[in-house]
């Protein structure tokens, strides 16, 4: 049981760094957006197709645009620190139980 255990604390601590990557792969995304990249510079092209798949998948079921503001990021964020708080927090817990 301790290696069951113990796989699923690894799990969850690389979830959880998987997801804080991603977020703030969003928040750099968001960032960048303000101050009009060159669309051509690799790193703008690796930060939007990283980004633009989960945004679109959210615009297909929520309007994000308000007021001329995308709020798509923030959606991101937030059902990512749910994960982050909801699943970790549960695998954790269960590996505690084993």
């Amino acid at each position: 049981m301790v290696v069951i255990s113990t796989f699923i604390e690894a799990f969850a601590q690389i979830l959880h760094m998987i997801i804080n990557l991603y977020i703030w792969i969003v928040i750099i995304s968001a960032l960048i957006t303000w101050v009009r990249p060159d669309p051509y510079n690799p790193i703008v092209q690796i930060l939007r197709r990283m980004t633009e798949p989960v945004y679109d998948y959210i615009r297909r079921y929520i309007p994000t645009v308000f007021g001329g503001i995308d709020l798509g990021p923030i959606i991101v964020i937030l059902a990512l620190q749910f994960a982050d708080l909801f699943l970790v927090k549960l695998l954790f817990n269960l590996a505690g139980s084993l």
